[in-house]
């Protein structure tokens, strides 16, 4: 089993302690590489994304770690970046030009109207009872609606590129599935995920099996169902815990890597001497 994680948040964001604590944990597990992605600045402030004036000051804490544990665990600069519209988002100079080993692309904001503050935000990542006003308020109260719309995002970001790794590509189920008239083998549903992941193989880029939700809710992002379909599509994976706490590092790798023999994969991308590689297990 590999030993790696690029997808955690720590208190640069919204992760619950300083990036130090996580990379103790990894070593203390016997890590091979980590990486720290922090939720990248938005064009507003908001509780769980990073402040555009704390960059500074997270870019020198990664280097000092690196230099630190040099020699017993590969450190690397990420960063998760939100795609809003075609204004901003992971390909715009400012996330380009950051010095950054890699980069996360996701989407968790739907903006309901040109000006891009948090008051026209529709959050697809908060607490049912509030994604599900919103599906009622924006949407016409029909949760295809929204779905269709989160896919649009996905795919836009995609094609527009500057990301390396496509973050948790199908979280719109977590609230999603308890709304009235969704349904995962709906064709509509099944057409928009399948159109997605064309789109992401011909980008060449690489999916991270997620497993934030898999313990202690028995999701995966993406979905079970769908790696063997990704795995025809020839799209390179890896399994990242995005986790928030340093207890979490490793949670639920064993069974992602499971999943993963039993839809036919053989490898997963790593990250060795700053180098993307695909490495057999």
């Amino acid at each position: 089993m590999h030993l790696s994680n690029y997808h955690s948040h720590c208190s640069f964001c919204d992760g619950r302690s300083m990036p130090e604590e996580f990379v103790k944990f990894a070593l203390a597990k016997s890590f091979r590489a980590y990486g720290i992605s922090s939720h990248g600045p938005l064009p507003f402030e908001t509780f769980w994304n990073m402040s555009a004036f704390d960059m500074p000051e997270y870019l020198v804490e990664i280097s000092r770690l690196k230099d630190k544990y040099q020699g017993h665990l590969e450190i690397y600069t990420g960063m998760e970046i939100d795609y809003l519209d075609t204004t901003y988002n992971p390909s715009i100079p400012y996330f380009l030009n950051l010095p950054l080993d890699y980069r996360i692309g996701s989407v968790h904001f739907l903006p309901i109207a040109t000006e891009l503050c948090e008051a026209n935000m529709v959050c697809i990542d908060g607490p049912f009872s509030e994604f599900k006003q919103a599906v009622d308020t924006y949407f016409e109260g029909d949760i295809r609606n929204m779905v269709k719309r989160y896919y649009e995002s996905s795919i836009r970001m995609v094609e527009l590129g500057g990301i390396d790794i496509v973050g948790h590509l199908d979280k719109i189920y977590m609230n999603g599935q308890r709304c009235k008239d969704f349904s995962f083998t709906a064709p509509w549903y099944r057409n928009m995920v399948n159109e997605y992941l064309e789109v992401i193989a011909g980008k060449g880029l690489i999916v991270e099996i997620n497993t934030k939700n898999l313990l202690k809710k028995q999701q995966t992002f993406p979905r079970q169902e769908y790696l063997s379909r990704m795995r025809e599509l020839q799209i390179p994976v890896m399994v990242n815990s995005d986790c928030h706490t340093p207890d979490l590092v490793n949670d639920g790798r064993q069974e992602a890597f499971d999943m993963l023999k039993q839809a036919g994969y053989k490898s997963t991308c790593e990250l060795i001497a700053g180098s993307w590689q695909s490495i057999p297990f």
